[in-house]
């Protein structure tokens, strides 16, 4: 990703807080702050071995969920 200053261009007529938030807009829906999150600190990669708990404790959530619908 290049290095450089987010902007919006301002329309005519616009109030700066609207501009604040059509950048806020703009800057979320980029998900350069994530970028920037996730690349901040090193993260060793992923296992399968991991990959196949976290999917196991996502199963176990899911049926927990579906029960709770059922027999609330």
């Amino acid at each position: 990703m290049k290095k450089s200053n987010f902007y919006v261009n301002p329309d005519d007529k616009e109030s700066s807080e609207k501009r604040v938030n059509r950048f806020k807009k703009w800057f979320t829906r980029s998900r350069v702050g994530q970028i920037v999150k996730d690349s901040r600190y090193r993260k060793d990669r992923v296992t399968k071995r991991e990959i196949r708990i976290a999917a196991m404790f996502r199963e176990k959530y899911r049926e927990a969920k579906e029960k709770s619908k059922f027999y609330s």
